[in-house]
């Protein structure tokens, strides 16, 4: 696990991550370390665990693995994803809980949206 980020309790979700040292625009905030699982494997995971799955093709999947699974979905994100990384949209100050926006990364599982955002969508679908 990344020594510029902590998993602890969040209000958006049960678990969220959380920067432990400023971020800038642009910065690496966490990179990822998942699972490639391919779509016959995903009817044998138990369902807690198809919440952490994002799509990369018609076959193949990334299983998110901690802690990378606990960075919660924001409507309005502070994270971007490319190449298995969180990447800053902005300034992240220490403290501040890692977000990104599950809609733009192919999130496998429809569910309510708890982020609070001015521009919450309240539902975000597959």
């Amino acid at each position: 696990m990344s020594n510029h980020i902590l998993v602890k309790k969040s209000k958006i979700n049960k678990k969220g991550v959380f920067a432990v040292k400023d971020f800038k625009k642009g910065e690496i905030a966490l990179k990822w370390n998942p699972k490639i699982i391919v779509r016959s494997e995903i009817d044998k995971l138990p369902k807690t665990e198809k919440h952490y799955i994002q799509k990369i093709n018609s076959n193949k999947y990334l299983l998110m693995q901690p802690p990378e699974r606990y960075v919660n979905h924001s409507c309005d994100p502070n994270t971007y994803v490319k190449n298995n990384c969180d990447i800053a949209l902005k300034n992240i100050r220490k403290g501040e809980e890692v977000t990104s926006d599950y809609a733009k990364i192919g999130a496998f599982v429809n569910f309510k949206c708890n982020c609070g955002s001015k521009n919450c969508q309240k539902i975000i679908a597959r």
